[in-house]
């Protein structure tokens, strides 16, 4: 992949002005009220683009549009193959559109261009195809009954969705919800982050020069408690998809209770244990996935090994060799394709970091202080040695590149220590114990272990969590439960 320069991307940035309304019905247009929002670049310190300031008003037009096209049957009755051929040239559009799609990531979240490039835009196109390709692969089934009946176990699409997605991952976040929802046969309305809607809203367009029916997927941008509740509280929203902050989850079950008891699936936050044994087949390759587990995105993942378990005798070793690691993990300007960290999303976001830093300072030892850099929006590696498993540090999301280290000297140790937390996210173990490796991973309570490894995977495999951090997955064919009905057939033959 050609990553281009510094000067590149400059130049294209300077003359790209981005679609900023809403997309409702297969049509752009601007909010019921006229009203807008700013969304910044946090990078260039500066206003980004007027975005449409989706409210009530417009979610019920979203709303009809969803409904009306699914009740008619133009997307939700397709075919399988019919919907494959629209959702593969979706994917095919987005790839020859990697370069717009990538540059608006970068200026309205502040990640590396190189990041924005070589993963989300694609692993963005990959779910959609992933899902496309899926669709016309799965099966109803045909239940064991007496010779006198015959039972049908059939797959059909829930309705109405309403997809809520974040500002860490926008597109590629959105699109691990629209290929099995769309793919199932549903229609979507997608609610991006305010702090990120660029990238949605040019989507919309290519689904419908794809050949998605009008009405089947519509954009509302605006913010969470005006566009995001209007949705949570719809009485016509079948079902709500969630990626976000576990205090968001927990409102929009609320919402769901007090409206339809709309089926809402959340992938909310993590706090997740990265444990490495002195046995660890590899401690420079441990040490380096360590430091991509926690810096890679500026540390706003909700994925990211932010507590980090080390086996007593290998730990001072471990540690001089994450601090060599971090040197590869320094604050830069988002466009230049050399970056590997860039800027925190806005901030504010930064102001909070700083002061779970500063407040982690009075509970444990700052072996890497990251706070160094001139730009307000940017926070570099920052480590925590000896925190007390207690302190804020170690058991809030911070969602910054800050890493606790703690000690431990066993392995019954060490499983409590990682499985003392409200999330349950992901963990990984580094060990040679293929039987440790086994004892572990099936006693962690995650979504995901990782064996020597951290967060690697693709799109064959689920993705969620435990406690906390949600419900349902997305990924793989298990995405797929949460966007179609069972339905049960039983027809009683004649003799």
């Amino acid at each position: 992949m050609n990553f281009q320069n510094l000067k590149y991307w400059r130049d294209k940035a300077s003359h790209y002005s981005p679609e900023t309304r809403l997309f409702i019905n297969g049509e752009y247009c601007a909010a019921a009220d006229n009203e807008t929002f700013i969304t910044q670049d946090p990078a260039g310190q500066r206003p980004l683009a007027k975005v449409a300031r989706g409210k009530k008003a417009d979610v019920d037009r979203a709303v009809t549009a969803a409904r009306t096209v699914f009740e008619r049957g133009d997307w939700s009755q397709a075919s399988p193959a019919e919907r494959k051929a629209v959702l593969h040239k979706l994917a095919d559009l987005m790839e020859q559109h990697h370069e717009e799609l990538a540059l608006l990531e970068t200026l309205d979240t502040g990640k590396p261009i190189r990041h924005s490039l070589r993963d989300d835009i694609p692993g963005a196109a990959r779910a959609i195809r992933w899902y496309a390709e899926a669709i016309d692969k799965v099966y109803g089934e045909v239940a064991t009954t007496s010779v006198n009946d015959l039972a049908l176990i059939v797959r059909e699409p829930v309705g109405v969705i309403a997809a809520v997605v974040p500002w860490n991952f926008p597109l590629l976040l959105a699109c691990w919800k629209l290929g099995p929802a769309l793919a199932a046969g549903n229609s979507v309305i997608l609610k991006p982050s305010e702090k990120s809607p660029l990238t949605a809203i040019r989507l919309a367009a290519l689904a419908k020069k794809a050949g998605l029916p009008d009405g089947v997927l519509n954009v509302v941008s605006g913010y969470g408690h005006e566009a995001g509740q209007a949705l949570s509280l719809h009485p016509d929203v079948d079902a709500i998809t969630f990626t976000g902050s576990t205090r968001t989850g927990k409102q929009l079950l609320k919402d769901a209770g007090d409206s339809n008891m709309k089926r809402v699936w959340l992938e909310a936050g993590g706090k997740s244990a990265n444990i490495v044994f002195a046995d660890c087949p590899d401690l420079p390759k441990a040490a380096a996935n360590a430091a991509a587990g926690i810096f890679y995105n500026q540390g706003q993942v909700c994925i990211a090994g932010t507590r980090l378990l080390l086996e007593e005798s290998i730990a001072d070793e471990f540690i001089a060799l994450l601090k060599e690691q971090a040197k590869n993990w320094q604050p830069g300007n988002p466009l230049d394709p050399e970056t590997t960290l860039g800027t925190l999303i806005d901030n504010a976001h930064a102001d909070t970091v700083d002061t779970f830093i500063r407040d982690g300072e009075a509970q444990g030892t700052l072996a890497l202080d990251g706070r160094s850099h001139v730009h307000p929006a940017a926070i570099g590696p920052t480590i925590f040695v000896d925190t007390a498993p207690q302190a804020h540090v170690s058991r809030d999301e911070i969602f910054g590149p800050v890493l606790v280290v703690t000690r431990f000297s066993s392995e019954a140790e060490a499983l409590a220590l990682a499985n003392d937390s409200d999330y349950g996210l992901g963990a990984a173990v580094w060990t040679r114990d293929l039987s440790r490796a086994h004892r572990m991973s099936r006693r962690l309570k995650a979504g995901s272990v990782f064996v020597n490894n951290y967060n690697d995977g693709d799109m064959t495999v689920p993705f969620g969590g435990y406690k906390q951090s949600g419900n349902g997955r997305d990924k793989s064919l298990h995405a797929l439960e949460k966007f179609s009905e069972l339905k049960t057939i039983w027809i009683s033959l004649e003799s």
